[in-house]
């Protein structure tokens, strides 16, 4: 196996504010070799997002610091090259937690298998991995929408935010999202069927959604804070639920934003904060229902795709700034063929 080359994405530096090209760098290296209980890996598919720039801002709960030289994380589906671990076999497709790479060597622990029957082995990393597992906890589980509440979604054409706008419309709620450009609030509600969108963009943020949630907001899944969460907060009805997911418009800030409570006092609203990753145990429940609703057209999914691993910065950048319609993903190489 020493001759294959493996090519890694580092941080040359930790980047100030929004990352940079210059804040990435390439490593060419041999591939390691796999030791016992350890599988060699080809990296297929990588996904791109908001928690790794959170990693790069100092969040200690991603294992590894980030710092100059380190790997960027990030999950994959690769292909098993090799294995030293009877539960995979080479020409097996697994998701892990491997980074930025085009191969890794991980500990079959940290590994599990994806049935390229289900759907498409990309969506492992999207509607069908972590970011749908997230929208489903966070929706149904936590926030709990009922038939005739309106629901707000921020991020809503994002991977996380358009499975869970979904969701609350599966479970009989009024969905409205917030997304960026007209393009993207045409997405919402012309593919994934929300009753509305406005785009952040707008110079009365607020004053448009009031406009669309008449009765004001009994449910608000937000992932992003900043100006949105401030709007949504002044539309709040009484006893209404906040999800709080991400803060993608706060993280790398020089300062917290600090949020006025007092309109969730007023309201006698309830926050509750949660993390998908003391929730992956649920991962095949989640496989299982979702690819259901793919099935039965109750949901959709769009993959915003580049190729490459020389392109992962360039697509991380695009993905923070909000420039991605749907999952951010780089295909890093081909599919292995399937007879």
């Amino acid at each position: 196996m020493g001759a294959l080359s493996n090519r890694r994405v580092v941080l040359a530096r930790i980047p100030q504010g929004a990352p940079q090209p210059a804040d990435f760098a390439f490593v060419d290296e041999p591939v390691a070799n796999a030791g016992a209980g350890e599988v060699l890996l080809r990296t297929v598919w990588l996904s791109m997002d908001p928690y790794q720039r959170n990693w790069m801002a100092g969040a200690s709960n991603y294992g590894s610091a980030a710092r100059s030289g380190a790997t960027v994380i990030g999950r994959a589906v690769s292909e098993v090259v090799s294995s030293n671990d009877r539960r995979f076999a080479p020409g097996d497709l697994v998701c892990g937690e491997t980074g930025w790479q085009t191969h890794a060597v991980a500990p079959a622990d940290a590994l599990e298998l994806v049935d390229p029957t289900l759907a498409p082995v990309s969506t492992a990393l999207g509607v069908l991995g972590s970011p749908g597992l997230t929208a489903w906890v966070g929706m149904a589980d936590i926030g709990k929408p009922r038939s005739g509440e309106t629901v707000v979604v921020s991020a809503a054409a994002g991977a996380v935010g358009s499975v869970a706008g979904q969701i609350a419309r599966i479970l009989g709620a009024r969905v409205v999202g917030v997304a960026g450009d007209p393009r993207k609030c045409r997405h919402v509600v012309e593919d994934l069927r929300f009753d509305a969108c406005v785009s952040h963009h707008d110079s009365d943020v607020g004053g448009s959604l009031a406009r669309d949630c008449l009765g004001g907001v009994d449910l608000y899944f937000d992932n992003t804070g900043g100006p949105v969460t401030d709007a949504v907060f002044g539309l709040l009805a009484r006893d209404a639920r906040v999800v709080l997911c991400g803060l993608v418009a706060e993280y790398g800030a020089a300062a917290a934003c600090g949020h006025d409570l007092r309109p969730l006092l007023a309201t006698q609203a309830t926050l509750k904060a949660f993390s998908v990753r003391r929730n992956l145990h649920r991962m095949q429940e989640w496989r299982r229902q979702g690819a259901e609703w793919i099935r039965e057209g109750a949901l959709v999914y769009r993959e915003d795709v580049v190729r490459g691993i020389e392109r992962a910065p360039e697509a991380f950048i695009r993905m923070l700034a909000g420039r991605n319609t749907g999952k951010a993903l780089v295909q890093v190489a081909e599919e292995p063929s399937r007879h």
